[in-house]
C-alpha cells in the first residue's frame, strides 16, 4: 500500500461493506463535507484501490447448488498451452476464480454449477478438453462457513 491516510482506509472499509453508499452518507459517516469526500473517493478509484463495484448474489437462490474447488495439473507449461488455458478460463462464467499455485497442482479453480450433472458436463466439455492437463482433482463444498472478498485493511 502507498501512503493511505486513516480517512482513506475508512472510506475503503465503508465502501467494502456497502458499495451503494452515497457520497452524502459516506461524508456523514466520516464527519467531513461532501466535496473533499468525493475527491478522496475518486482518487482511490483512479489509483486502483477500488477496482469496481458489484452486488454480491446468493448462488443457491440463483440455482447454483454446487461449489467446487478444482486442482489442475499440467504436463507442459509452454506459452501456447498456457495461452489456451488462460483464454478458456477467463471466458468461462462458471469459474469464479483461478489461481496459479504452489504444491502438487498447478492451478486452483473455484467453480459453480447448477447440480452434479452440470458440474460433470463442465469437467467433460471444458477441463478435459484443455491441452496438457494430466490431473483434475475436485473437492466439493459441503457447507460454506464464510465467503467474503473484503480485505482486512486499517
Amino acid at each position: 500500500m502507498n501512503t493511505l491516510t486513516k480517512i482513506d482506509t475508512d472510506i475503503l472499509n465503508y465502501m467494502q461493506r456497502d458499495g451503494r453508499l452515497t457520497n452524502a452518507k459516506l461524508a456523514s459517516k466520516l464527519a467531513m463535507s461532501e466535496s473533499p469526500c468525493w475527491r478522496r473517493l475518486r482518487r482511490l478509484e483512479e489509483e486502483g484501490y477500488i477496482e469496481s463495484y458489484q452486488a454480491n448474489l446468493d448462488r443457491r437462490k440463483l440455482g447454483f447448488g454446487v461449489l467446487a474447488f478444482v486442482q489442475l495439473t499440467f504436463i507442459e507449461h509452454d506459452s501456447k498451452t498456457t495461452a489456451i488455458f488462460e483464454g478458456v478460463i477467463k471466458n468461462c462464467d462458471q469459474v469464479l476464480s483461478c489461481h496459479n499455485t504452489t504444491g502438487d497442482a498447478d492451478f486452483l479453480l473455484q467453480v459453480v454449477a447448477k447440480n452434479l450433472d452440470d458440474y460433470s458436463q463442465f469437467i467433460d466439455n471444458t477441463l478435459r478438453k484443455l491441452p496438457g492437463v494430466t490431473a483434475i482433482r475436485s473437492n466439493l463444498s459441503l457447507r460454506e462457513l464464510k465467503a467474503s472478498s473484503r480485505l482486512p485493511i486499517g
